[in-house]
């Protein structure tokens, strides 16, 4: 497999009316694709996705905009979810504190909860983190000192970059990496370790350059992987063969 595209929302309605090809032309291009469960909907959808595509795979979450949902019965549900074969991490979690659609003392329990849940099945985590970074910090301080997973859409800087890194987690590259004015994440991914960074779409958003103000698709990740390959002076390929490595790694997948 040539590229892994480490976080999509194929279950988005931004895909409702061509969902078959856009995954077509990912697998056209040779790209697996992990597709992000961020309610229950979404997570139910993303295994049955998964269980259609030999080459798709699903994590199961509540987003932090929904935690105020987060309850008994949706930790059961998801704790089932998460025992399905093609379920390999459990995301998209973490806080989000530029939206606040949801409390944050909600946010931040729910968080907690899923994190115990990441444990008792022994799945990696796929975080979400907006403007929340020092309390997302303190919460996985406070749940360990190493956790297996990725900061999805990483955007800060070097020193961001290596608080993430000394907590054992690898850091998801986006679009934004294209983008000009994103100096400081372009210069943390010139530093970090290829071996720690996965590329990704969030696909149908953040699109890369050239088809940025476009909807974002999976076959879109090439033009991550090149761009890291740039700033990185590498070959692209090899960018591509060592991040879905990494990829494989991280969520166990079966390539």
């Amino acid at each position: 497999m040539r590229l892994i595209d480490s976080h999509a929302h194929l279950d988005d309605r931004a895909f409702g009316k061509d969902r078959a090809a856009v995954i077509a032309r990912a697998f056209a291009e040779d790209i697996g694709i992990v597709t992000i469960g961020s309610d229950l909907r979404s997570s139910r959808e993303a295994v049955r996705l998964a269980e259609r595509h030999r080459r798709i795979w699903a994590t199961v979450g509540v987003h932090p905009h929904d935690a105020k949902h987060v309850d008994g019965a949706v930790l059961g549900e998801l704790g089932e979810l998460a025992k399905h074969g093609e379920a390999v991490a459990i995301g998209e979690i973490g806080l989000d504190y530029y939206r606040d659609l949801s409390p944050r003392d909600v946010q931040r329990r729910a968080f907690r909860e899923q994190l115990e849940l990441a444990r008792g099945v022994d799945l990696p985590i796929c975080l979400h983190n907006r403007e929340s970074t020092d309390d997302l910090l303190a919460i996985l301080r406070e749940a360990g000192d190493a956790h297996r997973g990725v900061v999805h859409s990483f955007l800060g800087d070097a020193e961001l970059a290596q608080k993430f890194l000394d907590l054992g987690l690898h850091l998801g590259i986006g679009g934004p990496v294209t983008y000009p004015k994103n100096g400081a994440l372009r210069e943390a991914v010139k530093v970090v370790s290829l071996e720690r960074l996965l590329v990704e779409t969030d696909s149908p958003y953040l699109t890369p350059v050239p088809y940025r103000g476009r909807r974002n698709e999976p076959s879109y990740v090439a033009y991550v992987a090149e761009e890291i390959a740039r700033l990185k002076g590498l070959d692209p390929e090899d960018v591509a063969r060592r991040t879905t490595e990494n990829a494989a790694r991280l969520f166990e997948l079966k390539l």
